[in-house]
């Protein structure tokens, strides 16, 4: 293993270990006490699930309680809007642009994380623990502010983290704080279960069948994300005799999920931020809401289903570009054979993807939904369902393919190196 691949991998290490540790920084003026009970009290609704993409940190009302899901909730936005406005579209595309656009996407995420933030703390003054104790222990004003600004502070720490991950570590920084937060929750849901079998809570054939639905999950999500139509690619005599000694690729790969882990991430963003505040009031009529949303539930399962399969077909068409594919073959000399160069290859290679898409986005919003309401019908913890095992295991998978692709480059630049 070169050193530049232990150098990244130990960078990502030493960011997700800062990350974990931030996890367990409370925000100032609560008693961890009644947030603890009063978790362990709604731990199988909306406020479960934010609190297992969040490491726990909800659970302890860590600075980084709201996690990186106020991130995560901006770039969809500005995703959107930039599908939506061309020029803010042709800014993303450029440079410069680029950094601006990001530089937005960061202040959008301010003003979500602060608006969150509020609301939260808002929610926390009206929290009783079983003896009559409030949740806050110092003046409210003052809770409100010192809240918003440790939680605000701990979002943009973890959104610097991300990017940290993404640019001097391996994989994608956002996707593997996500993972890390995931990772970090199963030994204690593996000892919950394991404590409720004992007690004669739960069936051990129940264990069983619950195993055997995880590892289906998992060979269907390994399978599926392995497979790519692989489209052949012609060169003219020309370019190959000018390519003799360059190894030159002679098909397109076109993954059969083109949009990889985000869709499931994005509509658990989009459906975490009103639940949290729907779980927050004490208005009958918006808590009757959030209790139809429960996670689980039906309404929950068809809202989770509808949103992966919108953001898979969204994602897929910003991730694959076949107009600039169809340009770079004709420049190259290459061509799908039957198919003319230019515009009618790029007609081809989208058609040939919005197939994948639509059995792709199928896949995932099977995966996201089906695994998890038969787990959470048999009393399960969300970390065995399907959202969780499939952001694990898709993770898992693009890391290891980031670090094979690091291996092969490293290996190019030694046999470069002699003379080879």
């Amino acid at each position: 293993m070169g050193n530049a691949l232990t150098q990244k991998i130990l960078i990502t290490l030493g960011f997700l270990f800062a990350y974990r540790v931030l996890a367990y920084i409370p925000t100032p003026g609560v008693d961890l006490g009644v947030i603890k009970d009063f978790f362990d009290n709604n731990s199988g609704n909306a406020l479960g699930m934010a609190n297992m993409f969040s490491g726990g940190a909800v659970q302890r009302l860590s600075i980084i309680s709201l996690g990186i899901m106020p991130y995560i909730t901006a770039s969809i936005v500005m995703e959107l809007l930039a599908a939506t406005f061309p020029t803010l579209g042709q800014m993303k595309k450029e440079r410069d642009g680029m950094q601006k656009y990001m530089q937005i996407i960061r202040y959008f995420t301010i003003f979500i994380t602060v608006v969150q933030a509020i609301g939260v703390s808002m929610g926390l003054q009206s929290m009783t623990g079983s003896a009559g104790q409030s949740a806050v222990m110092i003046d409210p004003v003052t809770f409100t502010v010192l809240a918003t600004f440790s939680m605000l502070t701990g979002t943009m720490l973890l959104m610097w983290i991300g990017e940290q991950i993404t640019q001097k570590g391996i994989g994608n920084g956002i996707s593997l704080i996500i993972f890390a937060g995931i990772v970090s929750g199963l030994p204690a849901a593996i000892s919950n279960t394991i404590r409720a079998v004992n007690a004669g809570e739960m069936n051990f054939l129940l264990i069983i069948a619950i195993l055997a639905v995880m590892l289906l999950t998992v060979f269907v999500i390994i399978y599926v994300e392995l497979g790519e139509r692989r489209v052949p690619i012609s060169y003219s005599r020309k370019t190959i005799m000018q390519n003799q000694t360059k190894r030159v690729m002679n098909y397109i790969p076109v993954k059969v999920n083109l949009s990889g882990v985000i869709p499931p991430i994005f509509a658990s963003a989009v459906l975490m931020f009103p639940l949290t505040v729907l779980q927050a009031s004490s208005n009958k009529w918006l808590t009757a809401i959030a209790d139809a949303l429960a996670p689980g539930g039906l309404v929950f399962n068809i809202a989770t289903f509808v949103l992966v399969v919108f953001f898979a077909f969204f994602y897929a068409s910003i991730a694959f570009n076949a107009k600039d594919i169809a340009d770079n073959l004709k420049r190259q000399g290459g061509f799908i054979p039957g198919v003319r160069p230019g515009e009618h290859t790029k007609e081809f290679l989208n058609e040939v993807a919005s197939r994948l898409t639509g059995s792709g986005a199928i896949y995932l919003a099977i995966i996201s939904t089906v695994p998890f309401a038969i787990i959470s019908g048999m009393g399960a913890s969300f970390y065995f369902g399907g959202v969780s095992v499939l952001i694990i295991v898709q993770v898992a998978l693009d890391t290891m393919r980031k670090i094979e692709a690091q291996r092969t480059m490293n290996q190019y630049d030694t046999l470069g190196n002699v003379g080879l």
